[in-house]
């Protein structure tokens, strides 16, 4: 009996097959210090032999911004790499950014070389770095304020507003967030953003890279605890938080614990707006994709004007609960706490699509506290009428027509299309502005945050 090995050979020819997955990586902002997320490309070896690649080389080197990682090894530069027949080997890119004096965007490239039989092949490398105010469990004392001239990163425990405390953030400041942590006032914050996109005041998670950046949930949200008094925020979007606003207890004066002006919730994964036995007036506030857009509990004092609350199913969240949710009482295991409950709810639109949800608003009713709660000029979406309200000049499953709702490019703009039962349905609250900052007219206004125009 005859038995013969055959060593298994290298192709060496110049014509040999070699792909990657991509030709270059991109990193959306990455903020300086701290680093990016790790991304990949693959390196395809489409030949039925063994293929040696000569070297995989970052061209920046130890001096790149870029770190690379080749089949396990650590780079800057990797040599001598097998790959089996119809294999293939990944690499992973990272980028840290070195602090600079730029306070704009700026752009940091680089490339990785592959060499293999004579041939050479490239994957280009682009990240946007930008400095930024870092705050690692900062504690608010006195009277802060901040400037838009570079982003705020704040990271660690909370971003704690101290009692006696008051924090101004000015127009155009962005604000991102660790995902663990809160922004907690016990003090005062005052937010004074403007009309424009570049000038409205931004708080969001700190993860800006895709799809990441579009996770509800990517950071816990602002609570407004006991103590807390005289917020104002004004011009303000809180993006993809757990719950966006909590306000928790009672005024300690005779003004709102939190006011509402010209703001937008978005995509946050549990409560858009959450009130526990609290004061809350908004405005011209769009309230849209949350798990409950508004939940109000265990009574307090409520003022809604041309709000839109509204929820569409989506590839992150399930629309199952109402939009809007009034209750006067709060449950902790056996026992029920009731509190007073005054909430008006004028010319507010309260939709929802694409869910499990046919009532859109539900109240709900315990003890014998007072419970006064009215809805005047408003659009709802609902099969079983809300219990122990009083609703005047209500349209009811009338659709409100938004400009526009693609689920699936997660595009959204729920300005009012021509034919809107909403339009010229309100009544006057002398409210002369909408969402925009646009004027409303002296006579019949438009339900909702956005005025047709």
């Amino acid at each position: 009996m005859l038995i013969s090995c055959k060593k298994e050979s290298f192709i060496t020819s110049g014509t040999a097959s070699l792909a990657t997955s991509t030709d270059s990586l991109h990193f959306d902002t990455v903020f300086t210090t701290t680093g990016s997320v790790t991304k990949f490309f693959r390196i395809y070896n489409d030949n039925n032999q063994k293929l040696r690649l000569n070297r995989v080389a970052l061209q920046g080197g130890n001096a790149s911004f870029f770190n690379i990682n080749v089949d396990g090894t650590q780079g800057p530069e990797v040599t001598n790499i097998e790959m089996d027949a119809n294999d293939s080997i990944y690499v992973f890119v990272t980028v840290k950014v070195d602090p600079t004096t730029a306070e704009l965007p700026f752009v940091i490239q680089d490339s990785i070389l592959i060499e293999y039989n004579g041939n050479e092949r490239w994957v280009q490398l682009d990240a946007w770095g930008q400095n930024a105010n870092f705050m690692r469990s900062r504690v608010i004392t006195g009277n802060v304020t901040w400037t838009n001239i570079i982003p705020y990163v704040i990271t660690g425990d909370y971003l704690y507003i101290d009692r006696n405390a008051t924090l101004t953030i000015e127009k155009g400041c962005r604000i991102y967030l660790h995902a663990n942590t809160p922004i907690i006032v016990e003090g005062t914050l005052k937010v004074n953003g403007e009309q424009y996109d570049s000038t409205r005041v931004i708080f969001k998670g700190d993860r800006l890279d895709d799809p990441y950046r579009d996770f509800p949930g990517g950071w816990p949200g602002i609570y407004f605890g006991k103590n807390s008094k005289d917020n104002v925020l004004q011009y303000a979007s809180i993006l993809n938080a757990y719950q966006g606003i909590v306000a928790d207890s009672l005024s300690v004066n005779s003004n709102p614990k939190v006011l509402l002006n010209e703001c937008i919730v978005d995509n946050c994964y549990d409560a858009g707006i959450l009130g526990l036995r609290s004061a809350i007036k908004a405005q011209n506030c769009l309230i849209s994709n949350c798990g409950k857009n508004i939940l109000i509990g265990y009574g307090g004092t409520y003022d809604f004007s041309h709000c839109t609350a509204v929820s569409y199913s989506n590839s992150y969240l399930l629309h199952k609960d109402p939009v809007l949710i009034v209750t006067n009482y709060l449950k902790e295991g056996n026992n029920i706490f009731t509190w007073n409950l005054n909430a008006s709810f004028t010319n507010c639109i309260f939709w929802g699509e694409n869910g499990t949800t046919e009532d859109e608003v539900m109240t709900d009713k315990q003890g014998n506290t007072p419970f006064n709660v009215n809805f005047q000029n408003c659009l709802w979406k609902v099969k079983n009428t809300p219990g122990f309200v009083n609703a005047s000049n209500i349209i009811n499953n009338q659709p409100p027509l938004f400009d526009s709702v693609n689920t699936q490019s997660k595009f959204y703009n729920f300005r009012l299309l021509d034919g809107s039962p909403a339009i010229n349905s309100g009544t006057n609250t002398g409210v002369n502005i909408d969402l925009d900052g646009r004027s409303r007219p002296v006579g019949l206004p438009d339900l909702g945050c956005y005025e047709k125009q």
